[in-house]
């Protein structure tokens, strides 16, 4: 019989530790203050990156002019050594990504890392007199455009094709001496 006892002890002390860690963990989670919103993304100031990019690229380095209200700049960097590797990357009014990629990489490589596993397809839309196609089917949305002079330039997003076309109407094409 002890044993039976011992076992009931047992068990009632397993389950009395459990209710106190339950009711720690409520008390924790219920005074301790949390946000589910996602956070304020502070813009980052690229005009610096872009002057250097322009001078020192060999292809006119695309940037936005003229976006609409609400689009942030969240990231930006010049990779002179990694095939004139320019980035700028943007938050929507609707917090979705896009960024502005430009190499003079290997086209498929670096549309591939553009679009995180995109593929062609046979659409295209003209933007501005540019002849873009679209890539679909990886993690990121993408239009793609070459210039004809070895650099390519892909607008890469979570945003839609509605945004990334936003965003490759206000590109300007410019290279500084």
């Amino acid at each position: 019989m002890a044993g039976s006892n011992r076992k009931q002890k047992t068990v009632r002390g397993t389950i009395a530790s459990l209710g106190v860690t339950v009711m720690a963990a409520a008390v924790i989670y219920v005074f301790v203050p949390h946000d589910d919103h996602a956070p304020d993304i502070r813009p980052v100031d690229y005009s610096v990156e872009l002057i250097t990019a322009r001078r020192a690229a060999s292809y006119p380095v695309a940037a936005p002019e003229g976006l609409p209200a609400g689009w942030k700049a969240t990231s930006v960097r010049y990779r002179a050594d990694q095939g004139d590797f320019w980035h700028l990357g943007f938050q929507d009014p609707d917090g979705q990504y896009v960024a502005v990629e430009q190499s003079t990489q290997k086209r498929a490589a670096f549309i591939d890392d553009a679009s995180q596993g995109g593929h062609a397809t046979k659409m295209t839309q003209r933007i501005d007199g540019r002849t873009w196609t679209r890539w679909t089917g990886g993690r990121y949305d993408a239009l793609v455009h070459e210039d004809g002079k070895g650099a390519t330039t892909v607008v890469a997003g979570t945003a839609g094709f509605d945004g990334l076309t936003t965003m490759a109407r206000a590109l300007e094409l410019k290279k500084t001496s």
